[in-house]
């Protein structure tokens, strides 16, 4: 539970948050100030062999057999260094696996170390040591908050055919076998400081964001949300990595088995001593590329791997969000090796990618200037290279958790609506389907206020199947819109994406049929993006911003409890303050008519802060 004296810290310019970020054998901590910028740095790395503590620049050797020593050890090293602790308001803590229960930031306890310890087999390079940091911390600093705050949080959002693996239901249901994608700290931070560099609203963006480091994943991101990742039940799948060995035929694993070779065997086998260094020998590419071109067979067979899996990943993404407007590289390689940016970015003229390679050649990014763009000034797809900073997204992820109020959150109830599947017309349209200088019949008033439900009905046709009945909602509008849910599209036969209302362009068309004829329309199906309709008045007193992610949770009077993740805020003074969900959603939470939720947390805000 946050203390008092942090809430009071928490409106204190000179209050810090403390960063404490572990790798496998490395930490990083930081001193973060209000403004994102550091008050102060240091590092351990090589715990558990030659341990080694680095300040301004000067490397001292430490005994640091684990990382909760490390921890302790860099904690003197910033006593003795004049850090005030009184000032310090958190400290945040990355963690890669948050599973299921961890969709956000939260406050450690107990039970939250419970929690993180019990998935330490989903992540075993990463989750174990960072709980033995996490303790170590907390022992040493037990009366400030600390707060995890998990790389798994941003994938929270993908859609089930992102998210799920084609196993039988009731095994994944049993152990929680699902994609959960990670590095999403820098995958939402990089992605935010592209949408502000371009001077867009990231929610207008494709983006395709590659984090290549040690560890290595791509994520796509859509209206501001992470749609698919490479990542997916561990760290282990996608790209290939310093020593992971990424995508692989699960059939390699049984021959392993088959082989002799323990599970144990094979985990270390397949997260420890593959990727580059089982192919060569080394897991550091920068020495990769310098054999590759002495010409080593092993090294340029294995760069060759690295980069196609790459640009496989971006064709990927580029299919599944119809297109690209920004490809961001990012992490250790993606920031500093021109060769690998360079062999990624060849033959992708077909995506709008047109790159320079002066600037691609001279791209340097730092923490006061964390863009720059490689890419052709009437290039169709933007090309960006980006400094991530975890410890400062997550220093920002802790304040807002700490400045968020409980007690407010827990009373902002929500009333719901279902929205079942319905229909938005063009003025030619109704021509169209019901005769010249028709016009829409209302029938009775919907829930926001100049809509409503029309007497019209319209007949879906799609490519499997129709829909018969469906509502014309009026008055008309400017461009066609089919809103349907999951289930319709069985029926149908299409795949359609989930957009906010109005967000038509590469979705997918359908015949409309009326009385008087039929429309086939190119585009303008979708799944509408469960939305909360506010005035600014709500805005203000729930405390979020149009275009906030928050998440809901409702209960039903069957007893069934669900929380419903990145509802999409829209504010407009002629709204009425409602949240929409679809037929599906309604069914999977129990809703019932009159039913209300509880607006519980801002998953992501929408707002773009500064860079740094």
């Amino acid at each position: 539970m946050v203390t008092a004296r942090a809430a009071m810290l928490a409106f204190d310019m000179a209050a810090v948050i403390l960063v404490v970020n572990c790798g496998s054998s490395s930490v990083k901590i930081a001193v973060i100030g209000d403004d994102g910028g550091r008050r102060e740095g240091l590092s351990v790395d090589g715990v558990g062999a030659t341990a080694t503590l680095s300040v301004d620049g000067q490397r001292t050797e430490i005994e640091a057999p684990d990382l909760g020593r490390a921890v302790v050890v860099a904690l003197e090293a910033l006593d003795r260094r004049g850090l005030d602790f009184a000032q310090v308001l958190a400290v945040g803590h990355r963690v890669v696996h948050g599973g299921d229960r961890y969709t956000d930031a939260v406050v450690v306890d107990a039970d939250v170390e419970a929690g993180i310890e019990a998935l330490a087999g989903l992540a075993p390079l990463h989750n174990p040591p960072a709980l033995d940091a996490l303790r170590a911390a907390r022992a040493r600093l037990p009366d400030i908050p600390h707060i995890a705050v998990f790389d798994t949080a941003f994938h929270a959002t993908l859609p089930p055919a992102a998210r799920e693996y084609a196993l039988e239901s009731a095994l994944r249901e049993r152990l929680g076998l699902r994609r959960f994608g990670f590095h999403g700290t820098s995958h939402d931070y990089v992605t935010s400081l592209a949408a502000e560099y371009l001077g867009h609203d990231r929610r207008s963006l494709r983006i395709v964001s590659a984090h290549l480091g040690a560890g290595a994943s791509m994520t796509a991101v859509e209206q501001g949300r992470s749609v698919d990742t490479s990542m997916g039940y561990t760290p282990l799948e996608g790209l290939v990595m310093a020593t992971r060995s990424g995508d692989l035929d699960p059939g390699i694993v049984l021959a392993l088995l088959r082989d002799g070779h323990t599970p144990d065997q094979v985990d270390r086998l397949l997260n420890r001593a593959s990727g580059l260094l089982g192919m060569t020998g080394s897991a550091d590419l920068r020495v990769v590329e310098e054999r590759a071109a002495s010409g080593d067979k092993d090294a340029r067979l294995a760069l060759a791997l690295y980069v196609h899996r790459i640009r496989k990943y971006i064709g990927a993404y580029a299919a599944v969000m119809g297109g690209i407007d920004v490809l961001v590289f990012t992490a250790g390689v993606g920031q500093n090796s021109v060769t690998i940016r360079r062999r990624v970015l060849e033959r992708l003229d077909f995506l709008g990618v047109e790159f320079d390679e002066d600037l691609n050649r001279d791209a340097r990014v730092t923490a006061a200037r964390p863009v720059a763009e490689i890419s052709r000034p009437d290039a169709r797809c933007r090309v960006l290279v980006v400094a991530t900073d975890e410890e400062v997204a997550i220093a920002r992820a802790a304040r807002r958790l700490l400045q968020a109020d409980p007690v407010q959150s827990s009373s902002l109830a929500l009333p719901i609506a279902i929205s079942a599947r319905h229909v938005h017309l063009s003025p030619a349209s109704v021509a169209v389907l019901f005769g010249d200088g028709h016009r829409l019949t209302p029938d009775h008033a919907v829930s926001q206020p100049g809509q409503f439900a029309a007497r019209e009905r319209v007949t879906l046709r799609g490519p499997m199947g129709c829909i018969e009945q469906v509502r014309v909602v009026g008055p008309e509008r400017t461009a066609d819109q089919v809103e349907v849910s999951r289930s319709d599209e069985f029926i149908l036969g299409i795949d359609a994406p989930v957009r906010e209302s109005g967000d038509l362009s590469g979705s997918p068309g359908i015949v409309l049929e009326g009385p008087s004829g039929q429309c086939v329309l190119s585009q303008g199906v979708i799944v509408a993006l469960r939305h909360i309709h506010m005035t600014p008045a709500d805005a203000e007193r729930y405390a979020v911003a149009e275009g906030d992610l928050v998440d809901v949770a409702v209960t039903s009077p069957r007893g069934r409890s669900l929380t419903f993740g990145a509802v999409r805020v829209r504010v407009n003074a002629q709204y009425r303050l409602e949240m929409h969900v679809d037929t599906d959603e309604a069914n999977a939470a129990g809703i019932e008519r009159g039913a209300v939720g509880v607006l519980e947390r801002v998953a992501h805000s929408a707002t773009v802060r500064e860079r740094h």
